[in-house]
């Protein structure tokens, strides 16, 4: 993988020639970014700034630095020169929900002063740039969790057999995290960066909103979110808000937010694509001073020669092969999964091994009918593809019985 660490730490299947497809394929068109905190478009578009203006992206620049994070794995070594980066890579995005507060926390007395991995996404690419699978590990998902190093740099937490993944974060800051999936998963993640509650709500302002389709009315006191049912234009808190919300939505666990969730992705980047927001030197100054005054990134992402490489990677990828799915699991279980997720292993396991080895697959359901469903009012789009992707034949693709979506489908979030 060229400059970059191997991505598992196991011999990886044999590569699958042609295009790795992993979902229902419609007609192409290249998204330009991935969403950073729940999809990690946030790195890409971040990245695509580096063309825009000097003086501003010197300032960007330092405070990305400043603020950057060194993961334990890290090696000193040259950054990549301009140029997509070769081969395949995993960035994991994690949204934390230290401060509750949309307006900000009084104090460390308030509630939410704690420090939670609201979000955990892992972004893996193919090693041939083709496509894109972006797994969400559900905050209440019972993992072990290895021994971390201390944020503060001196001593380290001790290994837990089983622990819900969301608090890594108080445990070993970003650093646990990425040690917790990369033990989980068996991959190795490269580039990291985590994002507040007050983040998502200044990337959303510069975005300019963000269309979402309620099939039915949604309802949630807890995430101070009331809509009707129908398409609603949501930017700042009212964004935050709907990907907050679980108790008004499918059967008010985190899983069906997951896939509420994967709606707002995937009609984000399909947003970023059609407003040619990229094209927009403002908007995509706005974008990337929002990211580096509310984000920190590992010190091997830390770097907009860095970024840009990671953008010029993702950019022609096709939206039928970006897919969002979330870690398999399941509630309703005893013991140490009590009011917790308990892990499908069977299903991970064969996730995992088709991610690794870079094999195609498909879904079977497009949405689960609990926490999505597809839009009936959807157009196709004839968008012309930029991608050198060629179709490929999907009827004798292996199908996984997990959920998720492609960034292709259009789909709407289903309040109960």
């Amino acid at each position: 993988m060229s400059d970059l660490r191997p991505r598992s730490r196991r011999a990886a299947a044999a590569r699958v020639s042609g295009i790795a497809r992993h979902g229902r394929l419609r007609k192409s068109s290249p998204w330009p970014a991935l969403f950073k905190f729940l999809g990690a478009a946030l790195v890409v578009v971040l990245v695509s700034a580096a063309s825009v203006s000097g003086i501003v992206l010197n300032n960007i620049s330092a405070k990305i630095q400043s603020n950057s994070i060194q993961l334990p794995s890290e090696t000193e070594g040259p950054i990549p020169q301009i140029g997509a980066i070769k081969g395949g890579f995993n960035i994991l995005v994690v949204g934390s929900d230290q401060c509750e507060q949309w307006d900000g926390c009084a104090g460390p007395g308030d509630r939410g002063s704690g420090k939670l991995n609201d979000v955990t996404m892992l972004l893996h690419v193919s090693e041939d740039q083709t496509n894109a699978v972006a797994v969400s590990f559900p905050r209440d998902l019972v993992v072990p969790i290895p021994s971390c190093p201390n944020e503060e740099g001196t001593g380290s937490s001790g290994a837990m057999s089983g622990q819900p993944i969301n608090v890594t974060l108080s445990y070993g800051g970003l650093a646990c995290t990425v040690l917790t999936v990369e033990a989980l998963t068996d991959l190795d993640i490269q580039f990291a960066g985590l994002v507040t509650f007050k983040g998502v709500i200044a990337m959303t302002n510069a975005v300019g909103g963000v269309d979402v389709c309620l099939a039915n009315d949604l309802d949630d006191d807890y995430a101070k979110i009331h809509m009707k049912a129908g398409t609603h234009t949501l930017a700042g808190k009212d964004a935050l808000a709907f990907l907050r919300a679980r108790h008004g939505v499918g059967d008010g666990s985190d899983l069906t937010r997951i896939s509420s969730q994967q709606v707002y992705l995937s009609s984000l980047v399909r947003t970023l694509k059609a407003k040619e927001t990229l094209t927009d030197v403002s908007k995509v100054l706005g974008i990337a001073q929002a990211a580096a005054n509310n984000m920190q990134l590992s010190s091997s992402l830390a770097s907009l020669d860095t970024m840009t490489s990671v953008a010029l990677a993702l950019k022609d990828i096709p939206l039928e092969n970006v897919t969002f799915v979330q870690y398999p699991g399941t509630t309703g279980q005893g013991g140490i999964y009590s009011g917790k997720v308990m892990p499908l292993q069977g299903k991970a396991d064969a996730l995992f091994d088709y991610i690794k080895s870079d094999e195609p697959f498909k879904l079977a359901n497009t949405t689960d009918g609990i926490g999505a469903t597809i839009d009936p009012n959807a157009e196709e789009e004839e968008t012309p593809s930029t991608s050198t992707a060629t179709p490929a034949d999907t009827a004798d693709l292996p199908t996984l019985d997990i959920r998720g979506q492609t960034a292709a489908d259009k789909t709407c979030s289903k309040p109960r």
